[in-house]
């Protein structure tokens, strides 16, 4: 079923547990995902960066919208760090549920103006919308960016920008990055930070750049209060480690033959996301609810 962020992470803060953003770029990422999320009975959450979308086209997204209406797990299909209103407006017309409009790199008047446009558009068409405040790492190893020191979300700069904007949900900056950490990093989350913002804000709050910080700090931030963690690379490395040792070995070229591998690696790796984040087995909680599809004006 699509749901949008508002339906899916309400839920999640309900029951204490998050749901998975990964970045799909293709429809081996999308099989995965869906699947993944079918045979765990976990919500998900589809996410796709604007040069994700210019890579596989609007066209595709009628495949990923039929897909995931037809199943019986509960998923949304979110623009991730939509740079501006027109970008925003192209996930919408490819039948989007939610979107997020990054405005963490502007100054902190300017994220308040933008967000607050691109929210005054999604309300009417019941499409939620996600902002961020502070700013995310750089590990130099993915498209999503970021910088090299972050600058890490004050709650009360939350509690005004939720104020003035009116998201629907967060992300909060503190101390991840975008990417696979190198070997001589080692990162360390501000829980006090999250814990504070945690207390002062109703509104889920969104853990960026989860790929390759450790376990037991994931799963700390959603006992705190996290809802909504974005994973990319650590599964995307696992489909392309296999897949790499596939066509080193072997003179195949057919998809049909080198790919199956690669998505049961893939899939592996959100198991274990899923499982951290204590959503397996609760799609069936949003199915005893008979929560209403989403639905817009443009899909």
């Amino acid at each position: 079923m699509l749901l949008n962020m508002n339906q899916l992470l309400e839920v999640a803060k309900e029951n204490k547990f998050a749901v998975g953003a990964f970045n799909v770029a293709d429809s081996n990422f999308l099989r995965t995902v869906v699947e993944a999320a079918e045979e765990n009975d976990s919500p998900a959450i589809i996410a796709v960066h604007p040069t994700e979308l210019d890579f596989t086209k609007d066209e595709f997204f009628q495949y990923v919208i039929s897909r995931v209406k037809n199943s019986s797990v509960p998923f949304v299909v979110h623009m991730d760090h939509g740079d501006n209103l027109a970008s925003i407006m192209r996930a919408i017309h490819c039948g989007f549920s939610s979107v997020m409009i990054d405005g963490s790199l502007l100054s902190f008047e300017e994220n308040i103006a933008v967000t607050k446009e691109v929210v005054d558009v999604c309300k009417k068409i019941n499409v939620s919308v996600e902002g961020e405040l502070g700013t995310i790492g750089n590990t130099g190893t993915t498209i999503e960016g970021g910088v090299s020191e972050v600058i890490y979300t004050q709650p009360e700069d939350a509690i005004e920008f939720i104020e003035k904007t009116g998201v629907d949900s967060l992300a909060v900056a503190i101390g991840t990055a975008h990417g696979i950490y190198p070997k001589n990093v080692k990162p360390k989350l501000r829980m006090d930070v999250l814990e504070e913002i945690e207390e002062k804000v109703d509104i889920p709050l969104v853990l960026h750049g989860g790929s390759s910080n450790p376990d037991e700090e994931v799963a700390r931030a959603v006992q705190i209060g996290i809802q909504k963690v974005n994973i990319s690379s650590d599964y995307k490395f696992a489909f392309y480690k296999k897949c790499r040792e596939i066509l080193s070995t072997t003179e195949l070229w057919d998809a049909n033959a080198i790919y199956p591998d690669c998505i049961v690696e893939a899939k592996k790796v959100i198991t274990q996301k899923m499982n951290l984040f204590n959503s397996v087995g609760k799609a069936t909680i949003y199915r005893d609810k008979n929560i209403k599809p989403f639905r817009n004006d443009f899909s």
